[in-house]
């Protein structure tokens, strides 16, 4: 038998695309309002990816990531997805959407991410939010899955989970000026 432990905190990630720069700073601000400061925000990057958004969003997406400095209790994954869903109607212009927030947490053996769609390898947390294990972390680096889109499975973004990763770890042997406490 086992005996449930209380699980240890994870960090917030949310990666945000849209056509339009300025509302990935609405977003940035907002997240950074509900979630506290940020200590990684990535440079606009192209979202070459798919053209499955084009004609939602538009042909040129520009792509951010955050990672958040206060670390977060993985079973309140999606009440962030609920908020950050509200926070795209927000946004939206016309009841159209205009920016897209994925949130998620990075553990030290993955990184998860929240959907409201579900799948084989999505279990439901609850309240139609399911967790998607995009990556694992093996022999010193994340790795892909069968199922892990694109855009996680690079080069780029996995050099770039993996120094969030570092930092996270040092937050947890308590090096870093992050969290001491989990707050909800």
């Amino acid at each position: 038998m086992s005996d449930p432990q209380p699980p240890e905190a994870v960090k917030l990630i949310v990666s945000l695309f849209s056509g339009e720069r300025r509302l990935l700073d609405e977003a940035l601000e907002a997240l950074a309002e509900q979630y506290g400061r940020a200590d990684f925000i990535s440079a606009p990057m192209s979202f070459p990816y798919t053209d499955y958004y084009e004609k939602e969003f538009g042909a040129s997406l520009m792509r951010r990531f955050v990672a958040f400095e206060r670390l977060i209790r993985p079973e309140t994954l999606p009440e962030v997805k609920i908020w950050t869903n509200a926070l795209e109607k927000r946004l939206a212009a016309e009841e159209i959407r205009r920016v897209n927030i994925d949130p998620g947490y990075l553990a030290g053996a993955h990184l998860i991410l929240a959907t409201g769609k579900g799948y084989a390898h999505r279990p439901c947390l609850r309240d139609g939010i399911y967790a998607d294990l995009t990556l694992v972390y093996r022999e010193r680096s994340f790795r892909p899955l069968p199922w892990t889109y694109p855009d996680y499975a690079g080069e780029e973004a996995i050099g770039m989970l993996t120094r969030i990763r570092d930092k996270y770890l040092l937050q947890l042997k308590g090096k870093s000026d992050g969290v001491r406490s989990i707050r909800r």
